[in-house]
């Protein structure tokens, strides 16, 4: 007689869940304040815990996962190139790398690419070109901005302009300063003499999104090019395609010259930055960074400055191919734009009908914040969210990040808008 097999039961789940979190306890750094949840499996936009229970993720790995989860084109790109040549490290030439160098390339403007793991690893790049560029005249500080997220090493802590990540790691690497963020006075009253770049995000995203204005980047365009400046932008978060073009400034110029089409036309007749730090939705999943430099800076660092032993793998560089290949071909650029002003005006709708609940919605594309009254701590209300069966992100004190995959559909993004609203207006029944 065949035998029937019987679905876990409750307490064994809860068991394997309890192992997992043992294990973790026993054997990892405690550097992570963790949600009290165990992922075992995704699929598209949905994950699953240990438990069982289903949740649309609206947080995307932290704006990493571009095509959403188990994507079966990422998997074929990582079997066929695994059969092929996994690491061969750069000191020879590799197909893959270059086409997504030309790809990058093609989407910013004539320029060349270092490929890195990560974007604090790109990040350290750009502050390496900055202080080669400025070498020979003396020239070595790079000003950033407050609320500014710029990695965890600890060149991108001293970047950072948030003390809770400086805290416990003085003496800070010289060389930085932060002014306050979409102040143009404020950036040209802090060049001195060492001040060799200027670095910024454009969409500040850890610390809540906050947008800076098409005035901003091309006041500091012109500033850059008054005082020979290298002119850096932090896409960690903000780029590939989340804001609807590829790198959320030419979202932001474009949207201060009618949101044409074209970003290359809207870049160029405006502005155009002379590098750019680029990571997470770039490999969906697969650890790839990069940074792009202007043509005019691209011999700055010249061979022997600058190396990564696993950046440009031709197995990262497949991934990211097959990535862009994805978002062309199913417009999801497009869906970010389209979808992603869906929701924002959604959301915007909410907040005008619980005011005393959430403050202010604002964003671009897939990357969203919901600023909440003080009074709500953003940590705790993400956890009211996994109780309704979804995942966002927190930021700052009071913000709820969205950061979905590019693909997301209609449907899931109405679904996310429910159970959202459901808990505002649940918040709204108890303050009263």
């Amino acid at each position: 007689m065949k035998e029937i097999l019987q679905p876990p039961t409750a307490a064994i789940v809860q068991n394997e869940t309890k192992r997992v979190r043992e294990l973790f306890d026993k054997n990892v750094v405690p550097s992570y304040a963790r949600f009290d949840l165990v992922l075992e499996r995704g699929e598209g936009n949905y994950v699953w815990d240990a438990d069982g229970n289903r949740y649309l993720d609206l947080a995307g790995g932290i704006a990493v996962c571009s095509l959403g989860h188990a994507h079966p084109e990422i998997t074929t790109a990582l079997t066929e190139q695994s059969r092929k040549l996994i690491h061969v490290s750069n000191l020879y030439y590799t197909k893959p790398q270059g086409q997504l160098a030309k790809r990058i390339v093609d989407q910013i403007a004539p320029g060349r690419v270092f490929f890195c793991n990560s974007g604090a690893e790109a990040n350290e790049g750009l502050f390496k070109l900055a202080r080669k560029f400025g070498h020979d005249h003396g020239r070595y500080e790079i000003t950033t901005t407050t609320d500014s997220f710029h990695g965890r090493t600890l060149a991108g802590i001293a970047a950072t302009g948030q003390e809770k990540v400086k805290k416990g790691f003085a003496p800070a690497v010289e060389g930085f300063r932060q002014v306050p963020f979409n102040d143009l006075d404020a950036m040209r009253n802090a060049i001195t003499k060492s001040t060799a770049a200027i670095l910024i995000e454009p969409v500040q995203g850890e610390s809540g999104v906050t947008i800076a204005t098409p005035e901003y980047l091309i006041g500091l365009r012109r500033l850059c090019d008054q005082h020979n400046l290298l002119l850096m932008f932090d896409e960690v978060q903000a780029g590939h395609f989340r804001t609807g073009k590829f790198q959320s400034w030419q979202t932001i110029v474009a949207s201060a010259s009618g949101g044409r089409s074209d970003h290359r036309q809207d870049a160029d007749a405006t502005m155009l930055p002379d590098a750019v730090s680029m990571a997470k939705s770039l490999g969906g999943g697969f650890p790839i960074g990069a940074f792009w430099v202007r043509e005019k800076y691209a011999d700055v660092l010249s061979a022997g400055t600058h190396a990564s032993t696993f950046g440009g793998t031709p197995l990262g560089c497949a991934v990211a191919l097959k990535i862009f290949e994805v978002i062309e071909r199913e417009n999801l650029a497009d869906n970010a734009r389209e979808t992603g002003a869906f929701l924002l005006g959604e959301l915007q709708k909410v907040q005008q009908r619980f005011p005393n609940i959430v403050k202010v919605v604002r964003g671009f594309g897939f990357m969203i914040g919901i600023e909440l009254q003080p009074e709500f701590k953003a940590g705790e209300i993400v956890k009211q969210l996994h109780r309704r069966n979804v995942l966002t992100v927190p930021a700052g004190a009071s913000v709820i990040r969205l950061l979905p995959a590019l693909n997301l559909r209609r449907s899931e993004a109405e679904e996310g808008l429910r159970l959202i609203e459901s808990l505002v207006r649940d918040l709204a029944r108890e303050k009263k």
